[in-house]
């Protein structure tokens, strides 16, 4: 059995759908990633019916790991699957409209532009004045961010306890950093008052955000931050060495807003949520996004990236070598990130739904002609390699060194193409050069979970976890320079003499 390939097909295929380049349509919803202030169409404020009859659904979400992003070209989000679920269930389309300034949401619905706001909103008095809220999607506290001891893996739950923060008391003295003016910030200066102790907290600038910081503490560049359960729950699958069980406040409702003057809907989408709550639908998208495993990422040091005996790197080292040849790379390059992916598992599955060897995400497999619930390894690493070698047909345009385009076409493979072409158009415009990847595009892709740069007027595809395609260059390419000191089997030593 084959793997069905069209070049100009899957060509075209790739420029508008598979690597998100366009990131205007896909699953037939519809996005749009910057404010249209100056030339939208209000939304009727018909209520329910109205919606029903002009077969959308207008929701105003933020980009976040939990709201709203885009990842190797597909909509992905907790509130954005359960929006997708609502609407599908209302007969409707989605159009999702990312806000641009979170200072204006409440107006841009009491206005008529959009039909609801799904944006990690939390309920309070204040805001209850303005709008209505859906029964709350959860209900979270704030929780402290904090690393583990070395050796972690090791201890047991009792053993870990003893040497992490569990009471807020033990706070005092601690230097914690928070955005200013978040209301992590208000918190800590009123936890201060309350366990009678001083908390130094570390302001710094408020386009930082709570990921920026998570990953902070977890690289040891910061001891603690303050973040939403929520957020702090998405980041234990790239973090597993930071530590979330600590909350420093009540837990506080997370809700949709509607308009006052939309009572059909709340009545809707308040039953929507109570039948669903407890399904199992509603219990996989949340595992999906908060309970999902913690990503494992290649591993460093020598002789440790996987069994390499007489030369050997896997059990496909034949396949390998066979498609290495299509898309014109060293096979262990190849190896490398088929390690990096899958650890050499034809059976791997991430939590984003990627299967197979070279984990493709449905989407793009699809594109390929690759069922991916069925798929071989030598399918897998047929479709995997077009797609490498549409990638690499895209950036010889405007990349001419081969080892530096090297890097853009696995950043691409990693993130989608979108969002690396949204960071070298932001090195090209803050000075950078916009055909290196290392201390270049590389830094400007990891500005990509700033609101400041996913909001500028160049990027096209918001939100996007940098450190991610950042790290994932390094390491395959870490790993390749390694395998390529493996040495030949002995048969082909012989051979070669």
């Amino acid at each position: 059995m084959t793997v069905a390939y069209n070049q100009n097909k899957i060509v075209f295929s790739l420029m508008m759908i598979v690597t998100g380049i366009t990131c205007i349509y896909l699953r037939g919803i519809s996005f749009h990633q910057k404010n249209t202030e100056q030339h939208f169409v209000p939304v009727s404020i018909n209520d329910l019916d109205e919606i029903k009859k002009r077969g959308k659904l207008v929701a105003l979400t933020d980009n976040s790991s939990t709201s709203f992003y885009i990842y190797k070209g597909d909509s992905m989000g907790y509130e954005y699957e359960l929006l997708n679920a609502f609407a599908k269930d209302l007969g409707v389309k989605l159009e999702m409209i990312v806000a641009k300034d979170m200072n204006q949401i409440f107006q841009k619905l009491n206005n008529s532009e959009v039909d609801i706001i799904a944006a990690n909103l939390t309920v309070t008095k204040e805001r209850m004045n303005l709008v209505d809220f859906s029964e709350p999607l959860m209900l979270i506290p704030q929780v402290l961010i904090q690393r583990k001891p070395a050796g972690w893996e090791r201890l047991t739950q009792g053993e870990l306890n003893e040497k992490l923060i569990r009471s807020t008391v033990d706070l005092h003295e601690k230097d914690i950093h928070v955005a200013k003016g978040s209301p992590f910030h208000s918190r800590l200066l009123s936890l201060s008052e309350e366990i009678g102790g001083k908390i130094n907290v570390k302001e710094v600038a408020g386009e930082i955000s709570s990921e920026d910081l998570i990953g902070k503490v977890a690289a040891g560049e910061i001891d603690y931050t303050i973040a939403a359960e929520n957020v702090a729950l998405s980041n234990l699958k790239y973090y597993p060495n930071i530590d979330v069980e600590t909350p420093i406040s009540f837990p506080q409702k997370i809700a949709w807003a509607i308009r006052k003057q939309s009572p059909g809907l709340k009545a809707a989408l308040d039953d929507w949520m109570i039948k669903r709550k407890e399904s199992k639908e509603n219990l996989a998208i949340y595992t999906k996004y908060f309970k999902a495993p913690a990503k494992k990422v290649g591993r460093s040091g020598n002789g440790k990236f996987a069994s390499y005996e007489n030369g050997i790197i896997s059990q496909y080292d034949d396949l390998i070598k066979l498609y290495s040849k299509k898309i014109d790379w060293d096979w262990t390059l190849l190896a490398s990130l088929i390690y990096q992916e899958s650890k050499f598992s034809p059976t791997a599955r991430s939590w984003a739904g990627a299967n197979g060897l070279m984990q493709l995400v449905p989407q793009t497999a699809k594109h390929y002609g690759l069922d991916t619930i069925d798929a071989t390894a030598e399918q897998s690493l047929m479709a995997g390699t077009s797609f490498i070698l549409d990638l690499d047909r895209y950036w010889k345009k405007h990349i001419k060194d081969k080892d530096e385009r090297i890097k853009f076409v696995l950043a691409s493979y990693n993130a989608g193409l979108g969002h690396v072409v949204d960071a070298r158009k932001l090195a090209e415009k803050y000075g950078k050069d916009p055909n290196i990847w290392y201390e270049n595009v590389d830094y400007m892709i990891l500005q990509k979970s700033n609101p400041t740069m996913y909001n500028d007027p160049v990027v096209k595809c918001g939100y996007c976890r940098g450190q991610e395609p950042y790290k994932y260059v390094r390491e395959i390419l870490e790993r390749y320079s390694f395998y390529k000191k493996i040495p030949k089997p002995a048969a082909t030593v012989l051979a070669s003499n």
